[in-house]
């Protein structure tokens, strides 16, 4: 399917909502909002022509179609851990599907985004440090 910002191939976060319907646009603002208030340290940026955000690697992503939003938490964890309040929502592999009649809540929306910054950490603190020769 065909992401709904794609013909403009949006430089930045900004550009992608502009070209977005209305709805979605303000629907996706707010999620944007919610990710940035989670994740402060996080880096915005398109990434595979769609909003990302990474921190200490891939974080989280959003993105919209013509009759639906995602919201890509990156992490099949993390979709298994929160399915009860996902029950709700149409889910595939690591992507949660949403519409401006039934956007994600703002407080399951921090809860994916903080889990995925543990598990970063997590997986970043584990991968040892590559010493130079002397």
């Amino acid at each position: 399917m065909k992401n709904a910002a794609n013909d403009t191939r949006a430089k930045t976060v900004d550009e992608y909502l502009q070209a977005l319907p209305d709805d979605m646009r303000t629907m996706l603002e707010k999620l944007r909002l919610t990710i940035q208030s989670a994740a402060p340290k996080a880096e915005e940026l398109i990434s595979y022509q769609i909003p990302t955000y990474k921190y200490r690697g891939a974080l989280v992503h959003f993105a919209a179609f013509k009759n639906h939003c995602s919201f890509i938490a990156a992490s099949k964890n993390v979709i298994k851990i929160f399915s009860k309040e996902l029950q709700d929502f149409k889910t595939s592999g690591t992507t949660i599907r949403f519409t401006p009649d039934q956007p994600l809540p703002a407080a399951l929306v921090k809860k994916i985004v903080k889990t995925r910054i543990k598990e970063n950490e997590e997986r970043t603190a584990a991968v040892p440090v590559k010493k130079k020769d002397k």
